[in-house]
């Protein structure tokens, strides 16, 4: 059971990147695999440009911000049945500033996998995957490797009111980063880890900072992206 966000070219006469036309070839036919579009129109086009199996049109299901309140339940019920989803938007990285975030956010809470194909920006590729509402969003980006230094660039983040709130660094400084986010002002927060993104070693970890930081363990020298979910 698993929840595949496709990203697709915003300008619909580019083609689908190999990995995600490839995947879509090789399963578009599979029953037990849910094909997921936001609009059918739009989506038949790209499907028949792309070269991928006509007759599989006929399996869209259309999931997109009317629906998708009614459509949530019934896909977690058929993922958890054994099922796979692959989530395609009109044009874009599904979940991100798109219909998704629900869906993958309840995923994360149900335990069923979620990840992506190809996608080159690690930053919005993490906020899809994360689940987290992100109206707004502030990117922290490198926080200082000062030990004491960091720790106050964490707690002027926490002064922040709203808004998921994205960190990245060094690979070896993972466990120092998840020490100090444990001992600050943002500790209640949920928190989402990617690890290894796009990658045979990507994992990936949502929910209360504790639980994540009990799950990590001493997993160090990874390359990771970090998403604080914001205070609404």
């Amino acid at each position: 059971m698993s929840l595949t966000l496709v990203p697709t070219p915003i300008r619909e006469t580019l083609p689908l990147e190999e990995v995600a036309l490839d995947l879509l070839r090789n399963h578009a036919n599979d029953p037990s695999v849910l094909l997921l579009v936001e609009e059918h129109k739009v989506a038949r086009i790209r499907w028949l440009k792309w070269g991928l199996p006509r007759e599989s049109i006929e399996r869209f299901l259309i999931f997109n911000e009317h629906n998708q309140e009614k459509m949530i339940p019934e896909i977690i019920q058929a993922l958890k049945s054994g099922k796979k989803a692959y989530l395609m938007s009109d044009g874009g990285l599904p979940a991100f500033c798109d219909p998704g975030q629900k869906l993958v956010n309840a995923c994360h809470e149900q335990g069923i996998k979620v990840t992506a194909t190809p996608f080159p920006n690690s930053i919005a590729l993490a906020i899809a995957l994360s689940g987290f509402p992100h109206s707004s969003f502030f990117f922290a980006g490198f926080l200082p490797a000062d030990a004491k230094e960091r720790k106050i660039s964490i707690d002027q983040l926490g002064a922040r009111e709203d808004g998921a709130i994205i960190l990245m660094d060094t690979p070896y400084r993972l466990q120092a980063l998840l020490k100090d986010l444990a001992q600050s002002s943002l500790r209640n927060r949920k928190i989402f880890l990617g690890i290894n993104l796009n990658s045979p070693e990507e994992q990936l970890f949502q929910g209360p900072m504790s639980q994540v930081i009990q799950k990590v363990g001493d997993l160090n020298k990874v390359e990771f992206v970090l998403v604080i979910r914001g205070k609404h």
